[in-house]
């Protein structure tokens, strides 16, 4: 009877996993900015921060995390990369100063996240 139980329980559990390997897939990426940016009026340091965003299409709004406190927000468009990006990048305006956000390009997940400061 003790068996029954334990394979019960085995059997809960590898149920289980799958599931929460599928609630796992966020819309959140790290990233490193080396240069100091600005994104939605916004001075950004260079560090480390974490991307949080919801929505997808023209419709997205991002949060940019720092120390577990969010530092900014931004809205971008969440687009398809093609095949040919294969590593993280940050693109930033070479033109102004401060220097503006313009593109962040997710290399293994093909994504990327636009961001439109003409309208600020």
């Amino acid at each position: 009877m003790k068996s029954l139980k334990y394979i019960a329980l085995l059997a809960t559990l590898a149920l289980a996993f799958p599931l929460s390997s599928f609630a796992k897939d966020k819309n959140e990426h790290t990233v490193t900015l080396s240069d100091p940016v600005q994104v939605a009026g916004t001075q950004l340091k260079p560090g480390d921060y974490k991307l949080e965003w919801q929505g997808s299409g023209t419709g997205t709004q991002v949060s940019f995390i720092q120390h577990g406190k969010t530092v900014a927000t931004a809205p971008a468009t969440l687009k398809t990369n093609d095949d040919a990006v294969t590593q993280d990048a940050v693109v930033m305006s070479t033109n102004n100063n401060p220097r503006e956000l313009k593109e962040i390009d997710f290399g293994h997940r093909k994504e990327a996240l636009v961001f439109d400061q003409s309208g600020m």
